[in-house]
């Protein structure tokens, strides 16, 4: 017979962590004002983590205690760590995408395997939204560590319908060459080849120092330090396959940066086809279609009272940061309805029955009079606060909107400006807040259904014509989930 009691065995390890008895390792984590000394064993880390055992065979001591020092971590990130290394415990509750994403890379930097796979798994399951947010990071970071597969298989997936999330991402231009050049190579880009062109030289030219933004006054060895920062990009391009148009118009004036024998076969290709060409020809890129009427119909589900499938399409880009409005074919989520008002009732009460705890959610009223449709949303869980003055969640990834419907010719996207503040939490008698005035229900001291209000304060932008509270006519909530 063998008894296992493992919790116990947990608690008191993560004691010993907490009250450093005949500690004799001190790590250093953080750097200037903020860091944090945690006191640890040295048994325990070269038993538990590689990393630090390799660490500690070339450590030298200074009063039988071994120094380290990690300024590159975060205290919180490295609190959750040593936590584990004791314990076998990690706990994400309450933890940001952000937090989780910077824990996945500690982790594999620390040679603690065993979670990396776990990590990925619930960021992906429960970060999506996030993820796609930071799309371009979390792909170039990805592919630069090979045990991060499932991460890898995430961004292939959404490359393969939508490359424009990177190709068109901000920071796009500081993407790694090794990063770009993996993408170069992929045979199902669904892009125009001239478009690839375009940002190729666009990246080149963020890479290339001491150029003018007025080429005309490029001298030779401008075009020659372009060609060398692109030396390696060039040749995955598929010449062949762009129009003559746009080799006059955009090939054309960067010429000199091909080799000779290129720029020859692109002429003969479109001057004199039955010319041989020497050049190695590249298969066009597999421009998959994506398949979506069968699920066309059930982008919201159940149909909504209040959202069009335009709509949907709308929000969906603010979600993604993505510049252009989402084709109602390429709707990358699934909108589940959690919450009809005149179905289930407009109390708070009714609210945090259905929808408290649960991520990624868009809130929209509608009302009548005015033809008007608000909404918001949160990337984080709703919940019920016991504090006296409420509470308050932080992110970077909400906000609320007034929609495009009737009279209304353009629609509004507010982000949140003062992050710390973003969603705001209650009694149970409140509804939705976006920070504690923004936009939200729940009319203090008598909590009348269907009184919302709206002002401006931690977002950016107003999104009605006036402030205070009004009366609406309508109330939904959506569960988003990536498709």
């Amino acid at each position: 017979m063998s008894v296992k009691i493992l919790d116990q065995l947990s608690q008191d390890f993560t004691q010993l962590l907490e009250n450093a008895y005949d500690y004799n390792v001190v790590i250093e984590v953080g750097e200037q004002q903020n860091i944090k000394f945690f006191k640890v064993h040295s048994a325990i880390l070269y038993q538990r983590s590689l990393y630090f055992r390799q660490k500690l065979t070339s450590a030298i001591k200074k009063n039988n205690v071994i120094e380290l020092k990690l300024p590159n971590h975060s205290i919180k990130v490295f609190d959750i760590i040593i936590r584990y290394i004791y314990g076998g415990v990690v706990s994400l509750k309450n933890s940001e995408a952000s937090t989780i994403f910077d824990l996945l890379i500690a982790l594999n930097e620390f040679k603690l395997t065993e979670l990396v796979e776990h990590i990925q798994s619930h960021l992906i399951d429960n970060n999506s939204s996030w993820l796609r947010l930071n799309f371009s990071r979390i792909y170039q970071i990805s592919f630069d560590n090979e045990n991060f597969k499932a991460l890898q298989q995430f961004c292939n997936d959404i490359l393969a319908k939508h490359p424009r999330m990177i190709f068109n991402s901000d920071d796009f231009d500081k993407l790694q060459e090794s990063t770009l050049i993996t993408l170069l190579k992929r045979d199902d880009l669904p892009m125009d080849e001239s478009e690839i062109w375009d940002k190729v030289i666009l990246w080149g030219k963020a890479k290339t120092p001491d150029l003018s933004s007025n080429m005309e006054e490029w001298t030779d060895d401008n075009f020659k330090s372009l060609k060398t920062t692109l030396q390696h990009c060039l040749p995955l391009i598929r010449y062949f396959q762009i129009p003559s148009k746009d080799i006059l118009i955009k090939i054309k004036p960067y010429h000199s940066i091909l080799e000779k024998s290129i720029w020859d076969d692109i002429l003969a290709k479109h001057l004199a086809p039955d010319i041989p060409i020497i050049s190695p020809i590249l298969p066009p890129r597999k421009k998959v279609t994506i398949q979506l009427p069968l699920r066309k119909t059930s982008i919201i589900t159940p149909s909504s009272s209040i959202l069009t499938l335009q709509h949907v399409a709308e929000i969906s880009s603010w979600i993604d940061r993505y510049s252009t409005i989402y084709d109602a074919t390429e709707i990358p989520y699934e909108f589940k309805l959690l919450l009809r008002g005149s179905r289930d009732g407009f109390t708070g009460k009714v609210f945090h029955r259905l929808c408290s705890n649960i991520p990624d959610t868009v809130v929209v009223v509608k009302i009548n009079s005015t033809n008007e449709i608000l909404g918001g949303y949160n990337p984080l869980v709703w919940k019920v606060s016991n504090a006296e003055y409420g509470e308050y969640a932080t992110t970077d990834d909400s906000f609320i909107f007034s929609l495009k419907n009737g009279n209304m010719d353009q629609s509004i996207l507010s982000r949140v400006k003062n992050t710390s503040n973003a969603i705001c939490y209650g009694s149970i008698s409140y509804g939705p807040w976006f920070s504690n005035c923004d936009f939200g229900m729940g009319k203090y001291p008598n909590f009348t259904p269907k009184e919302w209000r709206c002002t401006k304060g931690d977002y950016e932008k107003h999104i009605r014509n006036s402030s205070g509270w009004f009366s609406i006519d309508e109330f939904e909530v959506f569960k988003i989930r990536k498709l």
